[in-house]
């Protein structure tokens, strides 16, 4: 084979479809969309969720409560992840997220008691369950807030 004989599959290449050139054509005159209509007209054909001018779902249904856009958004870590790290290190927000714990910190980062903890850390957070302070500081570790 030689590069002069490359040509596409079969079918892969056809002709785009010209409408509105003709009666010889075969699709002249109403360009193949027929006679009058909704989806003659340019523009004509609707959105997928247009219901045929009926209320559309979406405004039927009722709406209730709200999104409270002040809200703080807390990364959380439960204190079993914490045994990965050796006695007596710091655990900082950016150590967190550097070992895979916290993929983003978003308003900070809290600290929740599920599990247990096997030795003494500092831990550095933005906030603390009761249950995950009282067991940090059991273990001998130290609960900072930042």
């Amino acid at each position: 084979m030689r590069i002069h004989e490359l040509k596409p599959a079969p079918g892969s290449r056809t002709n785009r479809k010209r409408v509105g050139r003709g009666i010889g054509s075969g699709l002249g005159k109403t360009a193949g969309k027929g006679h009058k209509g909704q989806k003659a007209r340019s523009g004509g054909v609707k959105g997928p969720h247009f219901e045929g001018g009926q209320t559309p779902l979406q405004r039927r249904l009722p709406k209730r409560g709200f999104t409270n856009i002040f809200q703080k958004v807390y990364a959380e870590v439960n204190l079993e992840d914490l045994n990965r790290f050796a006695p007596g290190t710091v655990v900082t927000p950016q150590l967190l997220q550097e070992s895979g714990l916290v993929k983003k910190l978003n308003d900070g980062v809290k600290v929740l008691g599920n599990g247990e903890i096997k030795h003494a850390l500092t831990v550095q957070a933005h906030g603390f369950s009761k249950s995950a302070a009282a067991k940090i500081e059991e273990a001998g570790g130290k609960v900072e807030v930042i």
